[in-house]
């Protein structure tokens, strides 16, 4: 039985001028990045006689002097300012529990978060003893990042009144490589739904939110009420487009996904399933915006 291998890429020699930053490079575990001597060892990399060598399989990226190597399928880095969906694992003392698709769970505390009709105050025992009519577990959350501790985990905040609990919807989960950070990841689609982009890979699709529902933080929910035929299959389309995009490796974002579910139309919902049809979408998706780039 014989064995092909192939030797990792060297980042310094295929970028020629020995700069990582001019040619982003693909590496695999024990590849060699570059020479410690100029650069500051990241995230990823690993020193050896002098070298900076790459410890996982990703790309080389560069900040400044510093070399890492971000892995192409990971858990969620979080970074301040990130919008995430996440779930309520556990109601502790002031804090929820959040798991948010990263290495350890995220927290959310009591201080950080809006009280029901978005009222602002210094947190009493009173609050502290109805956080379990507040948020309890199983509930999903949208939150952003509000720091970073030293041992990867996140602290989130819910404090201003687009985030909060989210009611009737559906939850599609990729890998948090494929959605792109943007300046807005909140979207009211032409097609009639909301779309909410988790750069923790989460992706919220959920009937349109009026201006009355966004002033609640969420905690005004009618469970009861019927989504119309019409909207479950918009959103059930749009759950299919973004999980046919995602298995195709197309970059997620409000672009991407309408153009797929544009084109996803002359197909039935069920059909958007099938790995031929998916992969035709994502083929026409890139087409479309390589035409609007040009």
């Amino acid at each position: 039985m014989s064995v092909e291998m192939t030797c990792p890429l060297d980042a310094t020699t295929a970028s020629g001028s020995g700069r990582v930053s001019e040619l982003k490079n693909m590496v695999t575990p024990g590849g060699r990045v570059a020479a410690s001597a100029g650069f500051m060892r990241g995230h990823g990399t690993y020193t050896i006689d002098g070298d900076l060598h790459a410890s996982v399989a990703g790309v080389v990226e560069q900040v400044n002097k510093l070399v890492c190597v971000k892995p192409v399928k990971s858990r969620y880095i979080g970074e301040i300012g990130d919008v995430v969906i996440g779930r309520i694992t556990e109601a502790q003392q002031k804090r929820w529990k959040v798991e948010t698709n990263s290495r350890l769970d995220s927290v959310l505390m009591l201080s950080s978060v809006n009280l029901p009709g978005g009222e602002l105050r210094r947190k009493s025992l009173e609050d502290e003893l109805m956080m379990r009519e507040y948020l309890h577990e199983g509930d999903l959350i949208s939150a952003e990042v509000q720091q970073l501790f030293h041992d990867g985990s996140l602290s989130l905040h819910t404090r201003n009144l687009r985030y909060g609990k989210l009611s009737q919807g559906v939850l599609v989960k990729v890998n948090p490589s494929l959605v792109k950070r943007r300046k807005t990841h909140f979207h009211n689609l032409p097609c009639g739904a909301s779309v909410i982009l988790g750069c923790n890979g989460y992706i919220w699709i959920s009937r349109l939110v009026n201006e009355q529902e966004t002033h609640t933080g969420g905690y005004a929910q009618n469970l009861d009420e019927v989504v119309p035929l019409e909207e479950r299959q918009v959103i059930a389309r749009l759950s299919n487009c973004v999980s046919l995009l995602a298995s195709n490796r197309v970059l997620l974002y409000d672009t991407t996904i309408i153009s797929a579910f544009d084109i996803s139309l002359q197909y039935e919902i069920k059909e958007l399933l099938k790995v031929d049809v998916g992969a035709e979408i994502a083929l026409e998706v890139r087409a479309k915006l390589a035409t609007e780039t040009q």
